[in-house]
């Protein structure tokens, strides 16, 4: 059974079938998120928070043929969010240390600039190569899985990702 039949099934309250959809997708959409977080804990977090929301969500997903895509957008919005929550509290603790300067490196000021450059540059492509850059550069995935995943020929795969590795180069070239 395929992930989008899955996916209707979970919107229908199957939770044998959503316990499939998780076996079949966590590898990945950890991965993907870890790529965009950076800190396993928080990613682990944001996982749980993205598999309750496709457990509470399922019954409004339309079928266009590429479940993955459907989850990984509710990853990535998560993922916005927990930046933003990260901001806000960088902000307060800022606010806490008024006046003092402390000569130290903030490991998660810096984590934050790190993941907005790579926000940044990843938004420079379409929403297919993007997946597919993350899924081969930091879930580790063959060109071959992430065809099977999003339901793309190899040919197509290999080709958007060429062609994104160029416009990431020609974008940080130019940074």
């Amino acid at each position: 059974m395929g992930d989008e039949e899955l996916l209707k099934r979970v919107g229908m309250g199957d939770a044998d079938a959503f316990r499939q959809l998780y076996h079949n997708t966590d590898r990945t959409v950890y991965s993907f998120i870890l790529s965009i977080i950076k800190n396993p804990q928080d990613a682990e977090e944001v996982m749980q928070e993205t598999y309750l929301k496709i457990w509470t969500s399922a019954a409004s997903y339309q079928s266009q043929g590429k479940p993955l895509a459907w989850i990984f957008t509710i990853a990535r919005n998560l993922c916005y969010m927990k930046f933003r929550e990260q901001k806000r509290q960088a902000d307060l603790g800022l606010d806490e240390l008024e006046g003092e300067e402390t000569g130290q490196v903030c490991l998660p000021l810096e984590n934050m600039a790190d993941a907005m450059v790579l926000q940044s540059a990843l938004e420079i492509l379409k929403e297919e190569e993007r997946q597919i850059v993350l899924l081969h550069a930091s879930a580790g995935l063959k060109h071959r899985e992430i065809a099977s995943s999003l339901h793309m020929p190899l040919a197509t795969v290999l080709s958007k990702y060429n062609r994104a590795v160029k416009k990431l180069k020609q974008y940080l070239r130019e940074e």
